[in-house]
């Protein structure tokens, strides 16, 4: 089995650069997301600091929460060398592939989700005040995509220290022409799961799929950065 990559990055047409960025380890099949927090200094820094660190410390044979704590305590170490108001931050938001078995990990509010036989399955949940209430079951899910506080994230790396922070993880099984997808929320923001799954049910290359995912964020406005990391499994 061979994964099949399409990728993509844009700052979207409300702002004026990209906090956003993603990493791509094909050696170690490790693929992520992260999404520089605006509104705190130095948000594309804490993203570049995140996936550099982090798929250092894979490659040295770290897993992923070892990997994510490590880069969180150099985000904060950087931070403190940058005297500012607010800390930088950034989510993460990883997927690692091996023997037919994924495992993800993330903190924060980018996602991953699979496609498995055009069912799409939401991999991680968000870290955020929205969908804590959702969780709670005090609003539902499409009350959440309008509430005022949905881009509020409860937990992120560079604000959040290791003695509190929280790494959550999912794995399951994968199989030939399945398709992963790791976004931040400017795709999310923009693009609801129905849409998001028409598109990737496409059998099209995965950089086509992401273009066409990020086209259609723009189209609905582009309220925030977007980035968008598609593989496709197929056979060797």
């Amino acid at each position: 089995m061979k994964a099949i990559l399409g990728h993509t990055t844009h700052p979207g047409i409300k702002r004026d650069h990209n906090e956003d960025t993603y990493g791509i380890d094909n050696n170690n099949h490790i693929y992520l997301v992260a999404d520089g927090m605006g509104g705190h200094d130095h948000g594309e820094i804490a993203s570049a600091l995140a996936r550099d660190n982090i798929l250092n410390q894979i490659a040295k044979g770290a897993d992923l929460e070892q990997a994510i704590i490590e880069a969180n305590r150099e985000i904060i170490n950087a931070s403190l060398e940058k005297p500012s108001d607010l800390p930088m931050g950034t989510t993460i938001a990883m997927l690692s592939l091996s023997n037919n078995q994924y495992q993800c990990a993330w903190v924060g509010d980018s996602r991953v989700y699979l496609l498995s036989e055009d069912t799409l399955t939401p991999i991680s949940s968000d870290h955020s005040y929205v969908q804590e209430l959702v969780d709670q079951k005090l609003i539902t899910t499409e009350q959440a995509r309008n509430h005022p506080h949905r881009n509020v994230v409860t937990q992120a790396l560079g604000v959040t220290d290791n003695s509190e922070i929280n790494i959550s993880h999912r794995t399951g099984k994968y199989k030939v022409g399945d398709k992963f997808l790791l976004c931040s929320d400017g795709l999310t923001e923009e693009v609801n799961d129905r849409l998001i799954c028409e598109i990737l049910k496409q059998d099209n290359h995965p950089k086509e799929i992401a273009d066409q995912l990020l086209i259609k964020a723009l189209e609905n406005g582009g309220s925030d950065n977007i980035t968008v990391l598609v593989i496709s499994l197929q056979t060797d």
